[in-house]
């Protein structure tokens, strides 16, 4: 063989294991994502964007009240309240601090609506610009790193579900619903897949509910959709009176669902409210009681959360009762009091 003939040989060989390594690597990343594919990644915030952001001051709360707070939750040791008309994501370490002294996450979204977190990176919705912003911890502080741009139509509702580790993101105005993952030891999040229900395309929808292996959802036409968690196949779907068209999540507590109401089928807030049933198949009959009382009433109540042993409900429309916190035993609602 002489030295042409062997040079040849030897590029044809290099290129047939640079196939052979890229191969291996794409049946790697299918095998570690759960048999999902990677749509496509997020795109990362610039390193000099970055590395100015770490040397800013922390922001301070410069508001001493909330406007249409939509959701409260707790990571770790920190409590976050989604601000939604403040257009920020404020965080403290306790719930009896006045809001001045809580920090500023971000405010750089328009609208958002919750925050979800599987301990390492921390995704915001950004309603009104149809993004999700993925920050991470580090040194202390929270630093964007990451976004989704052009996620559907107002994505409005995002979960964690440690079962599937994955998050579900809500576009509220699409019917879809988009999988975000992280690999083990990379922060770096994945567009991991999209699913639709086709009936919910073009209705507001603000939230669903995860449950075991099936998925809830509340939607503006008047109806509550339950369908399979990994194929969104439509299992049972139970109408609704129009008094309660707008509804705003379910809640699974104990023996009932409970139901936050923004409008009825007009959008009048006059209707808002928050019921409890023992059975979804017995709304349009009557079989429900409204429960709004022990919170006094006459706001719009949004979405619960369950937090170090209690329950949380965010609420609009009403000065100094912005955020409530209540037990439920026995399937009586107790210990009703007004964190902000």
């Amino acid at each position: 063989m002489n030295k042409s003939t062997f040079s040849r040989y030897l590029i044809l060989f290099t290129v047939i294991l640079a196939v052979a390594a890229i191969a291996a690597f794409f049946i790697y990343r299918r095998h570690t994502t759960s048999d999902t594919e990677c749509l496509a990644f997020s795109e990362p915030v610039d390193e000099a964007a970055l590395t100015a952001a770490a040397l800013e001051e922390i922001k301070s709360n410069p508001f001493s009240d909330l406007s249409v707070p939509t959701y409260l939750t707790k990571v770790e040791d920190l409590y976050f309240i989604v601000d939604c008309y403040h257009n920020q994501v404020i965080y403290h370490d306790n719930l009896t601090d006045p809001l001045w002294q809580w920090s500023v996450m971000t405010d750089e979204i328009n609208r958002g609506h919750t925050l979800a977190s599987d301990g390492i990176v921390y995704l915001i919705d950004d309603t009104e610009n149809n993004r999700i912003l993925i920050f991470e911890k580090r040194d202390g502080r929270f630093l964007h790193t990451q976004t989704f741009s052009d996620i559907g139509n107002r994505p409005h509702y995002i979960v964690y579900d440690e079962k599937t580790n994955t998050f579900y993101a809500w576009s509220s105005m699409s019917g879809e619903m988009y999988l975000f993952r992280h690999d083990s030891g990379d922060t770096r999040v994945y567009l991991a897949g999209i699913r639709k229900i086709d009936e919910l395309d073009n209705v507001y929808v603000r939230s669903f509910t995860i449950q075991d292996d099936v998925i809830y959802f509340v939607s503006g036409n008047s109806s509550i959709i339950k369908a399979k968690l990994n194929t969104f196949k439509i299992l049972d779907t139970w109408p609704v009176p129009d008094t309660m068209a707008g509804m705003i999540q379910l809640t699974p507590i104990q023996d009932y669902f409970y139901i936050t109401v923004s409008t009825d089928m007009t959008g009048n807030q006059d209707y808002a409210t928050i019921i409890r049933t023992r059975n979804l198949s017995g709304l349009m009959s009557g079989e429900y009681e409204d429960v709004y009382g022990n919170f006094i009433g006459g706001g719009t109540p949004y979405y619960m959360t369950y937090v170090d042993n209690a329950w949380y409900l965010t609420e609009h429309r009403l000065s100094g009762h912005s955020v409530w916190r209540f037990q439920v035993t026995d399937n009586k609602i107790t210990d009703v009091e007004a964190v902000y």
